[in-house]
């Protein structure tokens, strides 16, 4: 008998830090200490490059990441080369979201704002996706491992929340928004694997499109290394999508 199940899919990225497209070594982004920053690549291509090469091969579902000030332009002319199709964070709030959908994302990603403090607010949640509506809102559960658990990680990866990603946690914010996307920040650009415990996990605890993201392997070439998308299949049995740096 055929297998019907869903399979996972490549979803394109944009990362964007100081209005240029990097990929960066995730747990170097320090406000203390920026000189401590490491990136794999700084592309020469602009963001709108990548958005119409995505555009061109029909990629659906990628996201533009803004990695702290200096990026609402280049984030635009990404959104402008392809209108309502790709999703869009960094800096997300319940004030500027309609803003940013009106810009021509698809969907808003929404992290730091549900955490003041490090604590999670519900009235936050409940605020923004009121906002926006559930359809339209993607909740970035991005987060560090302390010792076998994961933790949501926000302000650029720098700061540890106090919520667990976990099958209660995941239920309870799936009320509310329509996608999960997740970097696992220890391994965010190291391109040395994937948190494969963590993307497992993922696969027996969620309920809706989730996008997973860190450490995914590169050829010398540059060009993917597409095992890494056959074992998030595998290990996640088709419920978490792969996204590579670019």
């Amino acid at each position: 008998m055929a297998d019907c199940r869903r399979r996972s899919r490549f979803r394109p990225c944009i990362d964007l830090h100081d209005g240029k497209v990097k990929q960066i070594v995730g747990g170097t982004l320090s406000d203390d200490n920026p000189g401590a920053l490491r990136t794999n690549f700084v592309a020469s291509q602009s963001a709108g490059d990548f958005a119409r090469l995505y555009k061109e091969y029909d990629l659906q579902g990628g996201h533009v990441i803004k990695l702290g000030p200096g990026n609402e332009e280049a984030a635009r002319e990404a959104l402008e080369a392809w209108p309502d199709a790709l999703q869009i964070g960094g800096g997300i709030t319940a004030t500027n979201a309609r803003e940013w959908l009106d810009a021509g994302a698809s969907k808003v990603i929404v992290t730091s704002y549900l955490f003041p403090g490090a604590k999670f607010s519900r009235e936050r949640l409940d605020a923004i996706s009121n906002v926006v509506g559930r359809d339209r809102l993607v909740v970035d559960v991005s987060c560090r491992r302390r010792g076998e658990k994961w933790f949501v990680a926000m302000n650029k990866w720098q700061d540890i929340t106090d919520t667990e990603v976990s099958k209660e946690s995941l239920d309870m914010l799936s009320e509310h928004c329509s996608e999960f996307l997740i970097h696992a920040a220890d391994v965010e650009g190291l391109c040395q694997g994937i948190d494969e415990q963590l993307v497992k996990k993922l696969g027996e605890w969620v309920t809706m499109p989730t996008t997973y993201a860190g450490g995914a392997k590169r050829k010398v070439t540059t060009s993917a290394d597409v095992s890494d998308l056959a074992l998030v299949d595998s290990l996640s049995g088709g419920k978490v999508d792969l996204t590579y740096g670019r």
